[in-house]
């Protein structure tokens, strides 16, 4: 049977429905895991340097493709193997990055999804602004550990407040500790909102995010569907379903015989704003009717 790497920043204990999706896409490209395909996984558990020896074991075992679900997953992934064929889900524009040639042809042996969260910065700050039109100072919380992804949301950030007029205040966080410094941070200072980067050690410790927020009373805007889920009052971001199918897909393909360099890179088109209105009843808010004809969901 044909072999698949699985290579993801975070665990399998946070990672059940986005590996769920990328199940479905296998199947609908004819695979079904232990029928037909094998696949291999190789969890980093949020520590980035752990990547690039997870994608060389996984080069060594002679996986037929590699599906490289992160930025940093795809550029260790990269720079293990130039022939093993690597599909990768990244949040920015993948030719900025070196990983392809161009968008149509990827030219190398990767191709995958973006899902535009650079892109989205914008949108995210218009409609939480939108939620609270009085805000004027938003802190905005990244991970240092992921240093590229920080530095990209914090210039996406920046300019896009500075566009609607909003100061940024910037707090670091790359351990549980250290998110509970933040938050303590926020307390004292007391920001109008909080702004939570897309990055995949937040994504692991949504439950504490959310939970310090609310405690707080802290209005906090989320990248993705799993942090409305579990309490975060609203979230803008691509459908992580979505993109994990198509990752599967991709995968079936290429198992086919159809190589990386001629599947185009795909860009994220399903985005979805999702409203928690018991958090914002919790926070006092009433949410503009606005937002609410537009929200996809709301979690009553």
């Amino acid at each position: 049977m044909p072999v698949i790497g699985f290579l993801n920043s975070q665990t399998p204990e946070t990672f059940a429905p986005p590996l769920r999706a990328f199940r479905q896409g296998l199947k609908e490209a004819g695979f079904v895991e232990g029928e037909n395909v094998i696949i291999e996984y190789r969890w980093a558990e949020g520590q980035f340097e752990r990547l690039p020896a997870l994608a060389a074991e996984l080069v060594r075992r002679q996986v037929a493709v590699i599906a490289a679900t992160s930025t940093p997953a795809a550029q260790a992934a990269k720079a293990a193997t130039t022939t093993t064929p690597i599909v990768f889900l990244i949040g920015e524009d993948p030719v900025r990055l070196g990983l392809v040639a161009s968008l149509a042809r990827p030219g190398g042996n990767l191709t995958g999804i973006n899902n535009l969260t650079g892109e989205l910065t914008a949108k995210r700050l218009e409609l939480l602004r939108e939620m609270l039109p009085g805000a004027a100072r938003i802190a905005v919380l990244v991970n240092p550990a992921n240093a590229r992804n920080a530095e990209n949301t914090l210039r996406d950030t920046e300019t896009a407040a500075r566009a609607i007029g909003l100061q940024i205040q910037v707090l670091n966080a790359s351990t549980s500790r250290e998110i509970d410094a933040a938050f303590a941070t926020f307390v004292r200072e007391r920001p109008d909102a909080v702004f939570v980067g897309l990055d995949v050690f937040f994504i692991s410790r949504r439950a504490q995010l959310v939970n310090l927020a609310s405690r707080h009373a802290l209005p906090a805007t989320y990248p993705l569907r799993d942090f409305a889920e579990v309490g975060g009052l609203m979230s803008y971001g691509a459908n992580a379903a979505d993109t994990f199918r198509h990752i599967g897909v991709y995968a079936g393909r290429i198992l086919k015989g159809t190589k990386p360099a001629d599947l185009p890179v795909v860009q994220a088109s399903k985005f979805e704003l999702v409203i928690n209105a018991q958090a914002a009843r919790i926070l006092g808010l009433t949410i503009p009717p606005t937002l609410l004809a537009r929200a996809d969901e709301v979690i009553e």
